[in-house]
């Protein structure tokens, strides 16, 4: 299968992958042949593209590192917390009991994946943007958190710390949240405060490590000390922090928003990349950018040879020098072949220009 964006999508592609929303319900199947009507629905939906089956890419399998209905279940169970906390009802214990189950199951997921690099692109529903995120935040956290050797123990601690960490936005006005022009400084502030809301909501309520209390509270912190709630710069900031900055920043960047649209994979690498050292610690940016690849497996790209290739497999030591599926040369369709950027030699003088909407 192959990544397509929204815009490049064309009638009679086959979608690859079921889409659900954030109740689990089905969107469109996997197998259905997208017409007119299917297309304007995804693009109303505001995905940024989706992933297609067709004879190019019919042996390029997309790893993953938790499974659809891990995910699904999860998403849905952050939504119906969100959902009653916003309706007044509060979160149950029941709630709290079932996220720390799902926070098990997708440590557990991610340990035993023999694939640790980030490779989706993320179909996320632009209405339902909160709880997909919630989850996406959890699983680069856990895959940094792996690479740096964390014990399961730990992992479920990032792990809760990083599913929760948005929950204090239900106490900030939805038209805030999704106002699509720039906020004013009032209402700026009062966005800025969702951390700590956040923070104090769960510590009131439900008996949680300290480090992962601590890790929601300062998930805004900036290493500069130009971030909040508090200002706090550096290794001050506590190391589940650290993290879930990065893992936050990256998978809003690459989502719809109200106020832009979603950057590709490789732009928000090279912001994560560029904020090094003020907005994100560098020793952790390092390992974030070992572990998520600029050009996921599927997504087509623009080689500086004026070849377009599908990328078919990433290596975590050369992100930048994937293993390809050369399909066109300039506007023309050219015989499949493989070209690997890392290994092969003739293609060292080769480099990846940008994203080919093909």
């Amino acid at each position: 299968m192959r990544f397509v964006p929204v815009n490049c999508i064309k009638e009679g592609m086959i979608l690859a992958q079921d889409l659900f929303n954030a109740n689990g319900d089905f969107l469109l199947r996997k197998g259905a042949k997208l017409h007119s009507s299917y297309i304007q629905r995804l693009n109303d939906l505001g995905l940024v593209g989706v992933y297609v089956d067709d004879d190019l890419s019919s042996e390029i399998d997309i790893p993953s590192l938790i499974s659809e209905d891990l995910k699904i279940r999860t998403v849905s169970t952050i939504k119906g917390i969100f959902v009653n906390l916003e309706e007044g009802s509060g979160l149950t214990e029941k709630n709290f009991n079932d996220v720390t189950k799902l926070v098990d199951e997708i440590v557990d997921e991610i340990i035993a994946s023999r694939e640790l690099v980030v490779n989706m692109i993320d179909l996320k529903v632009f209405d339902d943007y909160t709880f997909y995120h919630s989850v996406n935040v959890t699983v680069l956290s856990l895959v940094v958190g792996v690479a740096l050797s964390l014990n399961k123990t730990q992992l479920y601690k990032l792990g809760l710390a990083a599913l929760l960490h948005d929950i204090g936005k239900v106490f900030i006005p939805k038209k805030l949240l999704n106002k699509p022009s720039k906020l004013e400084k009032e209402e700026y502030e009062l966005i800025k405060t969702h951390p700590y809301k956040g923070y104090k909501y769960l510590k009131e309520k439900f008996d949680m490590p300290v480090v992962t209390y601590i890790g929601i509270l300062q998930h805004h912190e900036r290493f500069d000390g130009e971030g909040y709630p508090y200002n706090i710069a550096g290794h001050k900031i506590s190391l589940f922090g650290r993290i879930i900055s990065i893992s936050d920043v990256y998978d809003a960047l690459t989502s719809k928003r109200p106020y832009r649209e979603a950057l590709s994979p490789s732009e928000a690498v090279e912001y994560i990349m560029a904020g090094s050292g003020t907005l994100f610690d560098p020793d952790l940016v390092s390992n974030f950018l070992k572990k998520v690849s600029p050009y996921p497996v599927g997504s087509c790209v623009l080689l500086s040879n004026n070849k377009v290739g599908i990328v078919s497999k990433n290596y975590p030591d050369a992100c930048l020098r994937p293993q390809l599926k050369i399909i066109m040369h300039g506007n023309e369709a050219v015989k499949p072949y493989y070209m690997d950027m890392k290994n092969d030699k003739n293609t060292y003088d080769v480099t990846i220009i940008g994203i080919a909407n093909v």
